[in-house]
Parts: structure tokens; sequence; C-alpha cells
């Protein structure tokens, strides 16, 4: 029994020994095998083209050191070509502590235009302008081309390189080339002057008065109530969008007490910011961009010998028609090309504030230097276009009459009146007679009563940046 338990103990130990070299042969097969499949992959990913491939579109595309090759257009227009270079490097540990190891270059290359400078040029995206106002071919000439225009496309470079390493900030292609040309005119006879420039038409609906338009009729996601062209209120009615600010100060201010310091600072300058534009709302009138025909310039236009200023009156030529308008409110500084609301309408009918009339650079605006009247009030649009005409005609005239704009301005609602007494030739003493309480104004319009005008104060939608 001894014997044979001793040899059986030996048979069980060299199973137990057989197994276990038969699991590590198996397991090492097992990661030769993955390492091998591993390894056959990044090959295959990496594998350069076969010189005998057929040849091509891809052949066309500039040679590459290593890694992929993509090219495919980012949401501002901008083509974006990236390329992975790897060289031979130091140990891991060294080289995740060097920030150099592992980095991104960008660099971005933009054709900066040439200005147009004759008229001829100028016929290249708008061919009616030189028959339209014949005095042009006098006054455009290469000598002609404002500073304006360089310093326009300076701020657009140096905006370009500081927001390069954000490529959402970023100028997108259409509104990088948004100017075709800035020309300062002078004629030689009368000695008028005016600047020109040929852009695109963008829309500005902003803008608002109380005075004339008691309800709201702001639908931009970027509505402002404001323009820079602005005169004092005539009357006690109150700005439409003036209970929203007042709401949002009233928020602002809530949130001051439970808010953390640094949430305190951003409360306070929005409160300040708020208040202000409360005070402003209350003492001015605005143009309105549904209604007025006026243009918008860039801030940097508004500076030097050939500057455009608020108030100064303006044309806008749009296919084979002059539209009177005049400069109305202030723009970014990078951007060119815009007109009110009230102007996009009349020159494409499906205009609003998300869809621009003229996307190419087709359209031209002309404004009168130093025409700005002393005092300022709403928009007297038989003036404009007398001022207008008068203005044209001391740059050679124009071939065609100019439009005549029609005042859109809805009335005023009628005021209900409020009830009074009437006297009575007797008083009745029967007690079925005793006055029962009624309304001082009806819900439901009889005959004899004009209907309770609700005045819709609709608030547009803040920017994300005003969004508190």
């Amino acid at each position: 029994m001894r014997k044979l338990g001793l040899g059986t103990l030996r048979r069980i130990v060299l199973l137990i020994f057989f197994a276990l070299f038969v699991a590590i042969t198996l397991r090492w097969i097992s990661l030769e095998r993955w390492r091998w499949t591993l390894t056959h992959a990044e090959e295959i990913e990496t594998a350069s083209p076969s010189p005998t491939a057929a040849p091509s579109a891809a052949a066309t595309r500039p040679p590459t050191i290593s890694g992929k090759f993509d090219v495919s257009r980012l949401f501002n227009g901008i083509t974006l070509r990236s390329e992975v270079e790897t060289t031979s490097g130091a140990a891991a540990s060294e080289e995740r502590i060097d920030p150099m190891s592992y980095a991104i270059d960008l660099k971005l290359r933009a054709r900066v235009p040439t200005p147009n400078r004759t008229v001829d040029e100028l016929g290249k995206v708008s061919p009616d302008l030189g028959k339209l106002l014949p005095g042009l071919a006098t006054m455009a000439k290469p000598e002609a081309v404002s500073p304006l225009f360089a310093q326009l496309y300076e701020t657009k470079v140096r905006e370009l390189r500081e927001n390069l390493s954000r490529l959402d900030l970023l100028l997108s292609r259409h509104n990088f080339y948004d100017c075709q040309t800035v020309l300062a005119l002078r004629h030689p006879e009368t000695k008028r002057r005016a600047l020109l420039f040929q852009a695109d038409m963008d829309v500005d609906a902003d803008g608002s008065d109380g005075d004339r338009v008691p309800a709201g009729n702001g639908v931009s996601p970027t509505f402002k109530p404001f323009t820079s062209f602005r005169w004092g209120k005539k009357s006690n009615r109150p700005n439409p969008y003036l209970p929203g600010i007042e709401d949002r100060l009233r928020r602002v201010e809530l949130e001051q007490r439970t808010a953390t310091p640094e949430r305190k600072r951003d409360l306070k300058n929005a409160a300040t910011e708020l208040r202000d534009e409360i005070g402003a709302m209350k003492k001015y009138s605005y143009l309105i961009g549904t209604y007025d025909p006026f243009i918008v310039v860039p801030a940097s236009f508004t500076k030097g010998s050939d500057a455009a200023h608020v108030g100064d009156y303006a044309v806008v030529i749009a296919g084979s028609t002059i539209y009177p308008a005049m400069v109305g409110d202030v723009g970014p500084n990078d951007r060119v090309g815009e007109a009110s609301l009230r102007i996009a309408k009349e020159v494409n009918g499906l205009s609003n504030p998300n869809n621009r009339p003229i996307s190419e650079l087709k359209a031209t605006y002309i404004v009168f230097n130093g025409t700005a009247d002393s005092s300022w009030g709403s928009l007297d649009l038989e003036k404009l276009q007398a001022r207008c005409e008068a203005l044209v005609k001391e740059i050679g005239g124009a071939s065609v009459p100019l439009h005549h704009w029609v005042n859109t301005v809805p009335p005023l609602p009628t005021p209900t009146p409020t009830p009074t007494p009437s006297p009575t030739p007797s008083i009745s003493p029967t007690p079925s007679a005793s006055p029962s309480p009624t309304p001082m104004f009806s819900e439901t319009p009889s005959p004899t009563s004009p209907p309770l005008i609700h005045p819709t104060f609709a608030f547009p939608t803040p920017s994300p940046s005003a969004t508190f």
C-alpha cells in the first residue's frame, strides 16, 4: 500500500507539471500571435502605396513626409490642409515633459485683395454702375483709393493673427473678402466729396422708437434696440423693449445676492450696463431697421479725412436702382456692407435678419461726407429724397430717378377715452337701479367704442454675451 501510494503521488506531480508546461506554451503562442496581428495591422495602416498602382486624382496632391493627408473645409470657408509628421525622439519619460515633442503648428495663408480703381473695374461686378451714375468716370481714378481700404484689411489680418489659436473665431472667407474697394471721390466742378465702397449687403434690424411704434418688432437673435443715430424723445410713450431690459436687471440684481465673488464682479458690470441702457431708452428714440432706410459703416470708416459720419446722407445702388439712405449706425471695424431691413426688403423680398439680400460684392454704397444735419429727429422720407437727389446731381447726376420711399410706419393706436360720469336728469329711487361694478375697459369691442389694444412688449432673444 505504501509503494502504491508513492507511485500514485509521483504520477500526480508529473501530470501537474505537464499541465503547467502545456498552459505556459499555449499562453506564449497566444501572445506571439497577438503581437504578430498587431504589428501586421500597423504595417497595413502606414504602408505607402505600391509603385505599380494606377495613378489617381490624389497623385496631384503635394507629397507628405509621413502620416495622413486630409483636405476638408471648415464651417467658415477656410481650406484646411492637415499633416502628421513624426521623428525619432528620446525616451518617452523625457519626451512627455518636453512641450515641443507633441505640438501643432498653425499657419494661415491669406491673400489680401487689391482694390478696384476705375469705373471699368467696378463694372465687372456692377455692370450698370457707370450708366446709372455717369459722373463716376471723372472721379473714379487710381489715386482715389482711400486709405480706409488698407486700414480695413490691416484690421482683418491683425484679428486673424490674434485669433489664430481659435479657429472658431476666425473671420469666415465670406467676411474676409467682403469689400471690393473704397474710393474717396471728389467731383472736379462742384467739389462735392463722397466716399464710395463696394461690398455685399447684410441686414440690420436694430432700433426702436416708442414715440412712433409702441409695439416691439425685434426678430433677430442679435437684435439691439439702439442705433447710433438717436434723438431726444418727444412723448411719454415708453420704449417697447424697456420692460424686458428692466426685467433682466432685476434678475441680475437678484443673482448678485447669492453669487460667488468672481461671479459678482461680472454681474456688477452687467448691472451697470443695463442701467445705462435703461437710462438711454427713457431719454432717446432711435431709427427702426424695419421702417427706416439707413446703412451701417464700420467704426474705422468714421475716422480720418475720408470719414463717413452718422447722419450723413447716402445712396445705395443695387442692380439698376438707386436708393436714398443715410448713415444710421456704426458696426464692427472688420466688416463692411450692411443696410437696414427696410432697404434689404426692397432689394430682395425674401430678406430677413438671417437672410442677406446680396451675397456677392454687387452693392455700391456712396456716402456724401459732411452732409449730416445739425439737429436730428425721426427720419423725414420726403426730405431724405430731396437731399439725396440734390447731392447726386452734384456728382454728375443719375440716369434714372431715385427710388421713392413710402412711409410704412403703422398709425398709432387710438387711445381709449377714460369714461367720465354723465349728468342724468333725475335719480331713480328704484332699488333695482343701483349701479353694478363695470370694468373701465371692455375686452369685447362694441360698435360705438374702439377695441382695446394690448401692445406686445416682445423682448428679443439676447445674444450669448448678454445672457445672465
